[in-house]
């Protein structure tokens, strides 16, 4: 009996997004080097220049004409990139959506409680999404659930600002608030 095994997948090389070095096609180039103006060389000469410097030539700009290359240490550019994007990631911030049912119907109580819910929600600076629910025949109190929803950011006027008055979609109808800015 033959068992099937899976090959494992073909390793992809790493393509650099930049050429560098021997991989620069051009016959001639424009040399970006630090402090003086950009000149044109030709691609042997600038590699030489490379080499004495214990550097890499890297072509930044490949569409110009003829192409821009730098003189620089490849590897320490590839690794401030990536940090840079990392950092770029972490100072993201992520917007949280809370949700908040309301039945067309909602007593007082219920109300209040909610109420001290969405307060907690818009001071951790999540954004607040609350909706009246109509089941069965409830959708003829639509003008209740836009009563309450009015009502409601009324009550959270100075914690938060309504992003999207009361509208109705299918059976909800949905209101958006985000928290002011401190």
């Amino acid at each position: 009996m033959r068992h099937n095994r899976r090959r494992p997948p073909a390793r992809r090389e790493l393509t650099p997004q930049h050429r560098i070095n021997d991989k620069i096609v051009a016959s001639e180039v424009r040399l970006i080097m630090e402090g003086s103006e950009p000149i044109v060389v030709s691609t042997a000469k600038a590699l030489a220049m490379a080499d004495e410097q214990e550097m890499d030539l890297v072509e930044i700009a490949a569409k110009s004409s003829p192409p821009v290359c730098k003189i620089m240490d490849y590897k320490k550019f590839l690794y401030n990139q990536k940090r840079k994007q990392k950092e770029l990631k972490a100072k993201q911030s992520k917007v949280v959506v809370k949700e908040i049912r309301f039945g067309p119907n909602t007593d007082e109580h219920d109300f209040n409680f909610k109420l001290a819910h969405a307060k907690k929600f818009l001071n951790e600076g999540s954004k607040v999404k609350a909706f009246v629910f109509f089941r069965g025949r409830t959708i003829v109190f639509k003008d209740r659930g836009e009563i309450l929803l009015l009502r409601f950011a009324q009550e959270l006027s100075e914690l938060g600002i309504v992003e999207q008055m009361p509208k109705l979609e299918g059976k909800k109808m949905i209101m958006i608030i985000n928290p002011k800015k401190k």
